[in-house]
């Protein structure tokens, strides 16, 4: 078994010892049926929380309805080393019989219809979001099952501090940088944009959060840009470079910006430090980790575009639970089972448990009444038609050096210009590693 996998069993520990035997001697995996009838399977899933902890409790309650099905549960890196340890795993037959992954351009690298199970006739396909179908599927089948839930990328904001300077959510940029000057001016040192570049992923949001608006001006965009025909270099994509640079040289920031953390400006927009955080939305769930407090305090509101008519929420789909063809007889109804089961209601509840949403789910499980108030605001941008998937779920180019170039707009080093110049070479080094058309 590779170094990069554990395997854990925190139930029936006489059978754990069994399973655990039989993984060693299989290599990889633990399938299969032992003496009395029970069928053996495994799950695959992340090591990054609240994951594993995450698949714990569905094996644990999964087994309770299903005592003729054993799971164990294995974990795996993240990152690209997690990556090539799926595809390694893919392409040798020695996948785990159920595993957690993404969705959108990702998990289109994996060549879904050669190596995926199609789970298209499942019960709870009928339950998917018309946004979350697509990034699962091809033309020849649905190969995925959400397990936890979308998220929004855009504006995390105080809502107290635009109670109290009387500031209301802005539908254009310029009422955004509008309110942007009367906090500079009389929010007595809050800061008007909350940026954590001592964590650089965290400085794409002004480019990666635009692109619902993208959508909106052009539609077509995500298709042409994968054929080589549209570029960041260009409006209306160059407006996201163009508004980090206008709030940087605003002098907008908080005064730590280069060495802030994620965690830090997740405190500082929920103790009113800051008043906007452009971010995804599941900063929340440190909000609610950290400063649990201040939660009803936070809202939600996407980064406006310039004209308000094409404003929308940018959104990231949750990652899928996948079949590989690999798992076959018995092994593959008893996988089918646990998939099925994560989307149950009991599978629901572990999930509103242990994953806080942080948007709408896109199949079977509800957002709670008790979820946080921010939720409502992202579902409102659903419910009038105003979100469009983020790009990565359209579109397999991206280029691995974005928040570099970001964190230099953001910092003065770079125009947007420049930036966008960079970033669209960096975009074609990467489609010509990816063997793609027309680059």
């Amino acid at each position: 078994m590779s170094r990069a996998l554990r395997t854990r069993r925190f139930t029936r520990p006489a059978v754990a010892a069994t399973a655990l035997t039989a993984l060693a001697l299989a290599g990889c995996s633990a399938s299969g049926s032992d003496g009395d009838g029970t069928t053996e399977i495994t799950f695959l899933t992340t090591n990054d929380a609240p994951n594993p902890e995450t698949a714990d409790a569905l094996v644990e309650a999964f087994e309770a309805e299903h005592p003729d099905i054993q799971v164990t549960v294995e974990i795996r890196p993240g990152g690209t080393e997690g990556d090539n340890l799926v595809k390694t795993r893919l392409s040798t037959g020695e996948m785990a019989d159920v595993f957690f992954y993404n969705s959108g351009s990702l998990l289109q690298a994996l060549n879904p219809d050669s190596t995926l199970v199609d789970l298209s006739d499942q019960e709870w396909v009928g339950s998917l979001t018309e946004e979350f179908t697509p990034v699962v599927s091809t033309d020849n089948g649905l190969y995925g099952a959400p397990l936890g839930a979308s998220f929004a990328g855009g504006v995390v904001y105080n809502k107290p501090v635009y109670e109290g300077l009387g500031l209301t959510v802005p539908q254009t940029w310029d009422e955004f940088m509008a309110n942007n000057a009367t906090i500079a001016a009389e929010g007595d040192g809050v800061a008007p944009v909350i940026q954590t570049y001592g964590e650089t992923w965290t400085s794409q949001l002004f480019v990666l959060g635009d692109f619902a608006n993208v959508t909106a001006v052009d539609p077509e965009w995500a298709d042409q840009y994968t054929a080589h025909q549209r570029s960041y270099a260009e409006e209306p994509a160059l407006l996201g470079f163009q508004h980090q640079q206008e709030v940087a040289e605003a002098g907008y920031f908080n005064e730590d910006f280069p060495s802030a953390t994620f965690p830090d400006g997740a405190r500082m927009v929920a103790e009113g430090e800051g008043a906007h955080y452009p971010m995804l939305s599941n900063v929340i769930q440190t909000i609610l980790q950290n400063t649990p407090d201040a939660v009803d305090d936070i809202g939600f509101f996407a980064l406006p575009a310039q004209d308000a008519e094409n404003t929308q929420a940018t959104i990231w789909q949750p990652n899928a639970l996948y079949v590989p063809r690999s798992t076959e007889g018995a092994e593959l109804e008893a996988a089918k089972e646990f998939v099925a089961f994560a989307n149950s209601e009991a599978g629901c509840d572990i999930q509103n448990e242990l994953l806080p949403p942080a948007g709408p789910y896109a199949g079977t499980c509800e957002v709670l009444d008790s979820a946080p108030p921010m939720l409502d605001d992202i579902q409102a941008y659903f419910d009038e038609g105003r979100a469009a998937n983020a790009l990565e779920f359209l579109s397999p180019v991206k280029g691995p050096n974005l928040e570099k170039v970001t964190v230099e707009v953001g910092s003065g080093i770079k125009s947007a210009e420049e930036a966008a110049e960079f970033y669209d070479q960096d975009v074609e080094n990467q489609a010509r590693q990816l063997g793609l058309e027309g680059w």
